[in-house]
């Protein structure tokens, strides 16, 4: 205690500053009125407010046995339902779940609905290993990450729900992945990554979607590492295509040609190019231009020409019919491409997404065009 501290009495209410001491027993408090009041030093307190009736008190000028001591505090014991369950059980492993495999699920919400129903996507870990891994979409030359998470052994993650008008941005998808166990030793697997290509045509049909082990519901299942290897990546037999064309195909197929053809009286404009056929490729359907993209309706004789070049000559006339009509706002036109191995499609989609980026496109209709044809709106 020193001049100048501030004191509540302890025997009675009331309080000031301390102004000076008297020998060693007596402090001097002044109080508010200007009077010292000569007080015995252990009848006064130090405090740190000028409210002398609620102040705080220092306990180091508080006599020990005045000191308050705390009141213990029973521990509540929580009931067994509120504690937090930490228990964890063991992983399950399966006989015969060593070798790694794993798979790519999508599963419709109403299989009774096909052509509007949305879907769910899946992770499937069919094996013993914990899967840690990432799941991609392409975005012209680049990948977008949609989903990355663990997966415990035999277990299935849900990773997105989609609609079909998702699918355009759907075509390739790629799933990368590396596997491993906790607390106990294990056989190194290699990473795995894999390239898919999605079909939108297939999320229209109803047999795509197939009983399965993973799904009460029917699904499409697509492999991403069986047996510890992953599928082969999705390539184009060129002697096939080739034989084909030979035969009086195209790059899709003529069973795709035969779905994707509607036989109608319409208008008629034809295009002279060299080797183009006298029938005409492009036809109007009440406020639909359609334009038959197939090999055997824009060429006579295409023997000796590569795959290449065919490709190239079906997207000259993509782009012929997109500058004719390009002042035509609103106007929608339909090219027949047939479904096949895509590559036609595909060549389209390109051209769409980085030539005519103002142009919106969608799956024509499938009741008229069958599963090989998109539509184009000129905007």
């Amino acid at each position: 205690m020193k001049i100048g501290d501030k004191v509540r009495f302890l025997s009675e209410t009331g309080g000031g500053t301390v102004s000076g001491f008297k020998g060693k027993n007596i402090v001097l408090v002044e109080d508010e009125d200007g009077f010292e009041i000569p007080t015995l030093i252990t009848d006064v307190v130090v405090v740190e407010t000028d409210d002398y009736n609620i102040a705080k008190v220092h306990t180091s000028a508080v006599p020990d046995y005045k000191k308050a001591k705390p009141t213990p505090q029973k521990e509540v014991e929580l009931e067994p339902a509120d504690k937090p369950v930490t228990f964890r059980p063991p992983v399950e492993e399966r006989k015969g779940g060593e070798a790694l495999a794993a798979y790519l699920a999508f599963v419709p919400i109403d299989v009774k609905a096909m052509t509007t129903t949305p879907f769910e996507t899946y992770f499937v870990n069919d094996c013993n290993y914990f899967i840690r891994f990432a799941y991609f979409v392409a975005e012209g030359n680049s990948w977008k990450l949609r989903f990355t998470a663990e997966v415990e052994p035999n277990t299935k993650l849900f990773i997105e729900e989609f609609e079909k008008a998702d699918l355009n941005v759907m075509e390739r998808v790629a799933v990368q992945l590396f596997a491993y166990k906790r607390q106990k030793g294990f056989a190194i697997k290699r990473p795995v990554d894999v390239q898919l290509r999605i079909d939108p045509v297939k999320f229209y049909k109803l047999h795509t979607f197939r009983e399965n082990d993973f799904f009460e519901a029917p699904a499409l299942i697509l492999p991403i590492v069986e047996n510890d290897q992953p599928p082969r990546p999705l390539v184009i037999d060129a002697k096939a295509l080739k034989q084909q064309m030979y035969q009086g195909g195209d790059i899709t197929s003529n069973d795709d040609h035969k779905e994707g053809r509607r036989n109608d009286n319409s208008y008629v404009r034809r295009y002279e190019d060299g080797q183009s056929k006298g029938k005409a490729p492009v036809r109007r359907h009440d406020d639909e231009i359609v334009v038959d993209l197939h090999t055997s309706q824009l060429l006579d004789n295409f023997r000796g020409m590569s795959s290449g070049d065919i490709l190239n000559h079906q997207l000259e006339v993509f782009r012929r019919t997109l500058e004719e009509h390009k002042n035509e706002k609103g106007c929608k036109i339909v090219f027949i491409h047939g479904k096949g191995e895509g590559v036609l499609r595909q060549a389209i989609i390109q051209e769409l997404k980085y030539k005519y980026k103002k142009y919106t496109y969608q799956d024509a209709s499938f009741q008229e065009f069958g599963y090989g044809a998109t539509q184009v709106t000129i905007r």
